[in-house]
């Protein structure tokens, strides 16, 4: 009998395995979305959300997004990230530019921060390096000068009459000093002469234009900066106005009714901003992920806003660009 029920017990044992203990629920991570501008003038921010979701980060499952827009106010953008900081976001993202990146890192020094779009990441102190970073800084960018001179050669190949140009920046912007010594030197490579026209608010770009008739500018670079951004509409219908063919820095200048852009592909950045932050939450430190440069370039040219210009574009460069508008 005794035989018995040790075999019986034996038999039960040998089928009855110890299940495995449940694994623990994921964490929702928390990624600071720090952006200069408000949500209506937004570039894009879908190829960023759907980069990490196709990586395995379900939004509203395993990650939760907090936003804080500037609304084309740089000076908010300090306190907005200190904002973030104190909410303990698992991840800062500065959505783009130099203003919102330095914000990002000068309010912690421990949450990682991912930045999109600074053009020199080095020489305005966000990371000691492009290949080590060193500190809880890495970036998703692209080299502005590189850009800068593209932009005024594509410029003056859709209007070879310009010879004075003008610049139209954000002199708060502290990218772009030693990039005007650069741009400067292409401009005379091909025989232009630049003119420096600075908005830091709204209210300056009106008379910006004014001034760059009086000093019979007849082409305009537009380069990126969040004020300027903002006020796209204002800035495309004043170069309508005054009628300057304008090379701008991003296309929603462009979809707006613009003449011609080229810019870094901002999907892309995007989408390389999702891997690094991928990879942050993954358990890597921001020291030592590489700043990740992108070498996607869009030519966009809007032939409605050429023909009211009374421009021709040249057939090379209307088979270069990425995009026509008609």
């Amino acid at each position: 009998m005794k035989r018995r029920a040790f075999l019986g017990a034996f038999g039960l044992g040998a089928f009855w395995r110890p299940t495995a203990a449940a694994a623990p629920p994921r964490r929702t991570s928390r990624i600071g979305i720090l952006s200069p501008f408000s949500p209506a003038s937004e570039p894009s921010l879908l190829p960023f959300r759907e980069g990490l979701r196709d990586l395995g980060h379900l939004e509203g499952r395993h990650v939760a997004f907090e936003y804080r827009w500037a609304d084309g106010k740089p000076e908010r953008l300090p306190e907005l990230a200190a904002d973030l900081v104190r909410g303990k976001v698992d991840v800062l993202l500065a959505a783009w530019g130099t203003p919102a990146a330095l914000a990002a890192k000068n309010a912690t020094m421990t949450i990682p921060v991912v930045v999109v779009g600074v053009g020199d990441p080095v020489s305005v102190g966000l990371v000691a390096s492009l290949a080590r970073p060193g500190g809880n800084v890495t970036a998703s960018t692209f080299l502005s000068e590189e850009t800068i001179g593209k932009q005024l050669q594509l410029l003056k190949q859709a209007d070879p009459r310009i010879s004075r140009v003008a610049t139209l920046i954000n002199p708060d912007n502290p990218v772009y000093a030693p990039l005007l010594k650069d741009i400067e030197a292409v401009a005379r490579s091909i025989k232009m002469e630049i003119v420096r026209l600075g908005v830091h608010g709204p209210d300056d770009i009106g008379p910006a234009f004014e001034t760059a008739k009086q000093d019979r500018v007849q082409g305009l670079v537009v380069l990126r900066d969040a004020v300027l951004i903002t006020h796209r509409a204002k800035v495309v219908e004043l170069a309508a106005r005054y009628r300057l063919p304008a090379m701008y820095g991003m296309r929603e200048f462009v979809d707006a009714g613009g003449l011609m852009s080229f810019e870094p592909s901002l999907p892309d950045l995007y989408r390389r901003a999702a891997q690094l932050v991928d990879k942050i939450l993954k358990g890597a430190k921001p020291a030592v992920l590489p700043v990740d440069l992108s070498t996607k370039f869009e030519l966009v040219i809007n032939l409605k806003t050429a023909k009211m210009l009374g421009l021709a574009i040249p057939q090379p460069l209307r088979l270069r660009a990425d995009a026509l508008i008609e």
